[in-house]
């Protein structure tokens, strides 16, 4: 397997991880070492991937950065009751080119997917986003995207990609996998019109930061039907944070975002897993925790993974049919986790690319709503997309 692109976790951390406690994660997982190399993969689910690439950066005046205080912080604290195997392949350093650190996260992903191993990306710039998209060229068809984000970052797709417009670059370049982007936790005010239009038009989903903090579920549906997840600092609250990583003074708190990354970490779907903008300062202690907790809820939840969609057994679920404007909308339940599923009509003229979308996760709100001839935002956009 080639990993050439990878060099070891430091010899620092390594030291560090030395004087933890036995039980501690550091001493459980499988480390990329100078003097062992790349550990052997075989029965590893998870496995941490660092790019310490920030040239993309809007704001980049040349300055570098490492990831040893979140592996410090990470390795320092106790697993749960976990059975997943979990490694630590290091770190991807700047390429020649940024277009040279894109191949080569974008091959290491490729590999580890085909592996069925769910690579975490710890970056550099959001941009990065971009590569682990196309990784799934030779994967999959079709490609569901979430963005836990305060801005949209669709930006100028005509100019060279940065970490504020990647997005703009995933919709437009071939080939176009694509199928639905959702932002978690935008901010009005960080947003132009002309962006916020162009995601109404395009039928993607955005979920304001003031939705998620009344209600947090929301985020599940959407999670459920993820490939990417792919999380910017910069959605997290200032007080939640470490001076360099300070943005804005409203955002998602420190509890919100460990709870989107253990929904993250359930959905059958997620197959990478990303977080971004980092930042080090001085005083970085809480910005490495935050991660490190984002990352252990992420894993909490792979662990609790289970497999409830599967409605080809009468027994497996409870099916609900309604009637909304003349449209019938079919609603599927598991009896396994009680989450919901709507069904998504085919337009069986339409060549498109949607063989496997025909169900499309949901909550139970919405169950109620098209009982109340309230036809659910989720599926009315699936459909328009289907439509298209």
């Amino acid at each position: 397997m080639n990993f050439n692109f990878l060099s070891p976790v430091s010899d620092a951390v390594l030291a560090h991880n030395e004087l933890l406690s036995m039980q501690a994660l550091g001493r459980k997982i499988k480390i990329h070492s100078s003097k062992k190399g790349v550990p052997d993969l075989e029965g590893v689910q998870i496995a941490i991937i660092g790019v310490l690439e920030n040239r993309n950066d809007i704001n980049y005046i040349g300055e570098e950065f490492q990831l040893n205080e979140i592996r410090k912080t990470f390795y320092s604290l106790f697993p749960g009751s976990w059975n997943t195997n979990i490694a630590d392949i290091g770190d991807i350093n700047k390429g020649e080119s940024v277009e040279d650190t894109y191949f080569a996260l974008k091959t290491t992903i490729a590999i580890l997917i085909k592996k069925s191993i769910i690579p975490i990306i710890i970056g550099g710039t959001q941009d990065l986003t971009y590569p682990n998209y196309r990784a799934y060229d030779t994967i999959m068809p079709m490609v569901n995207i979430v963005n836990v984000d305060c801005k949209f970052d669709l930006g100028d797709s005509t100019k060279p990609i940065k970490n504020d417009s990647f997005v703009g670059k995933i919709i437009l370049d071939q080939p176009y996998n694509l199928f639905n982007y959702a932002t978690v936790g935008y901010q009005t005010y960080f947003n132009s019109q002309e962006e916020k239009d162009l995601m109404d038009s395009l039928y993607f989903e955005s979920y304001r930061l003031g939705e998620i903090s009344k209600d947090i579920t929301i985020v599940e549906p959407v999670m459920r039907d993820a490939n990417i997840v792919s999380i910017d600092l910069s959605s997290l609250k200032g007080s939640e944070v470490s001076l360099n990583q300070k943005l804005s003074p409203n955002g998602l708190n420190g509890k919100e975002i460990c709870a989107i990354a253990r929904y993250a970490g359930i959905s059958n779907k997620v197959s990478s897993f990303g977080i971004y903008e980092y930042k080090p300062s001085k005083d970085d202690d809480m910005t490495s925790m935050l991660i490190s907790q984002m990352l252990w809820y992420f894993i909490e939840g792979v662990n609790y993974r289970v497999k409830d969609d599967n409605f080809t057994n009468d027994a497996n679920y409870q099916k609900f049919i309604t009637l909304v404007e003349d449209q019938e909308l079919v609603f599927y339940k598991s009896n396994k986790t009680g989450r919901w599923w709507i069904e998504i009509p085919f337009l069986t003229e339409i060549n498109n690319k949607l063989k496997r979308h025909t169900l499309l996760p949901c909550m139970h709100q919405d169950y109620l709503d098209a009982c109340n001839n309230i036809v659910p935002e989720r599926w009315y956009k699936a459909f328009q997309k289907n439509c298209i």
